[in-house]
């Protein structure tokens, strides 16, 4: 008995310790196996990805970007009417930058501007004949409707190119201004105020575009009206993106 006890004592002590040292773990078919040993590795799950913020910006671009075929809305509102009048308005941006802001006076920076007769608005080219007599001088000569002459001129003085006319009997002398800071930077004012207007031109299509729609609720689910009010607000995001372009060249432009 004695020298069965000295055999097993060495082998009972090497398991205790193999047991201390890494300790039994009792797992049953339910539970998760058990973590490796290896503290650096861990499960798939505690892994997260953190979004950037280009990707998030450009992810909210995306979702933002609506496209809705007009023909399938159209019991609702017509949207390619409501495209063309925003587009209205910038080409109205466009014509009054074209009519009324230019820095070189010429005989064609003066045909388009609106005299107001009697009879009703008409450019003035189509009024009178406009010439170029010298470098510093503009001739209109109004012999073919004598009675508009003194409309012609008002029109001429009243306009944003700084010009001073001189009625002749039926001729109206255009000395052409020099072209000073103060006039670049008075036109870069006038354009800025052209361009506020356009917006409010192209808030009032916005609003009224969609007072339409919501007029049209009743048979259209929330989510068709909900995305035909968000393709409104897009085209007028569209065209005030174009203003703004159109104001920044004009601007650029006349200051130089």
């Amino acid at each position: 008995m004695m020298a069965l006890n000295h055999l097993l004592r060495p082998l009972l002590c090497q398991s205790l310790v193999r047991q201390v040292r890494c300790p039994l773990v009792v797992t049953s078919r339910l539970s998760a196996p058990p973590l490796c040993p290896d503290t650096t590795r861990y499960p798939a799950a505690c892994t997260r990805l953190y979004a950037t913020k280009k990707s998030k910006a450009k992810a909210k671009g995306q979702s933002a970007k609506v496209n809705i075929n007009s023909a399938l809305v159209e019991d609702i509102i017509n949207l390619d009417e409501v495209k063309g009048d925003m587009t209205a308005v910038l080409n109205a941006l466009k014509d009054d930058f074209t009519r009324n802001l230019s820095i070189r006076t010429s005989p064609g920076a003066l045909d388009h501007i609106v005299v107001t007769t009697q009879d009703g608005k008409f450019p003035l080219n189509q009024l009178g004949q406009i010439s170029m007599k010298s470098p510093q001088l503009i001739m209109v000569n109004m012999s073919s409707f004598p009675e508009a002459t003194e409309a012609a001129s008002r029109a001429l003085r009243e306009s944003s190119m700084n010009l001073n006319p001189e009625v002749d009997g039926t001729i109206i002398k255009v000395p052409v201004p020099k072209v000073t800071r103060e006039h670049r930077e008075n036109l870069a004012r006038l354009a800025k105020q052209f361009s506020n207007k356009a917006k409010d031109s192209l808030r009032r299509v916005r609003s009224n575009s969609i007072a339409e729609v919501k007029k049209a609720k009743e048979g259209h689910s929330e989510d068709v009206i909900r995305l035909v009010e968000k393709q409104i607000q897009q085209l007028s995001d569209n065209i005030a993106v174009d203003i703004d372009k159109q104001l920044a060249a004009k601007t650029k432009e006349l200051l130089g």
